[in-house]
């Protein structure tokens, strides 16, 4: 059965883009030069919007069903992310230590996955109407339409920093990302 985007809830919407991840993890580990490149882009775009919704629409909500203790964690975790993945970036994948790096970042984004999907997803689907879990993942896609394209690990954790913060790093994020793509394609 296929599910449509309108009937997709947030958490199948999470789980598909936890998948997405993963696939992308392996790209980045199979390929090299532009496609390597590319690929990393691609990871790197996915992982900051999708934590960027995470802390604006869903740990909010789980807050009310999961404890503090496992959303804190969450968070925690997102933030470490964060601050790897800018540090990951910054490194490029040309440099002689990036699969080093890249597999450590690898294996701390693929528990924290876990993690989300044992604790903090099982909890939402319980508590959760699933009307609003519909709801949800619309919202998750209308956060993750202006959220940042890359992260930015000074800016927090807290879905209020999110809110006002967010939007004009999507804005840098976004016009930076259009000039690179024009001068890639300039130079072909």
């Amino acid at each position: 059965m296929t599910t449509t985007q309108q009937d997709q809830d947030v958490i199948e919407l999470l789980l598909d883009q936890h998948n997405e991840i993963k696939s992308l993890f392996a790209e980045v580990r199979s390929t090299t030069g532009e496609d390597r490149k590319h690929a990393f882009q691609q990871l790197v775009r996915l992982l900051a919007v999708h934590e960027s919704a995470e802390e604006l629409i869903v740990h909010p909500a789980s807050r009310h069903d999961a404890s503090d203790a496992v959303v804190d964690a969450c968070l925690h975790e997102e933030n470490e992310a964060k601050r790897e993945l800018t540090n990951l970036y910054a490194l490029g994948t040309d440099a002689h230590d990036f699969d080093e790096v890249f597999a450590a970042f690898e294996r701390k984004v693929i528990a924290h996955a876990t993690h989300e999907e044992q604790q903090e997803f099982p909890v939402l689907r319980r508590n959760t109407d699933p009307a609003k879990l519909r709801r949800m993942a619309g919202a998750v896609r209308a956060a993750e339409a202006v959220a940042p394209t890359r992260p930015h690990a000074g800016m927090g954790e807290s879905a209020k920093t999110m809110v006002l913060v967010g939007p004009p790093m999507a804005i840098f994020d976004r016009t930076r990302d259009a000039v690179r793509d024009w001068h890639r394609k300039a130079n072909r």
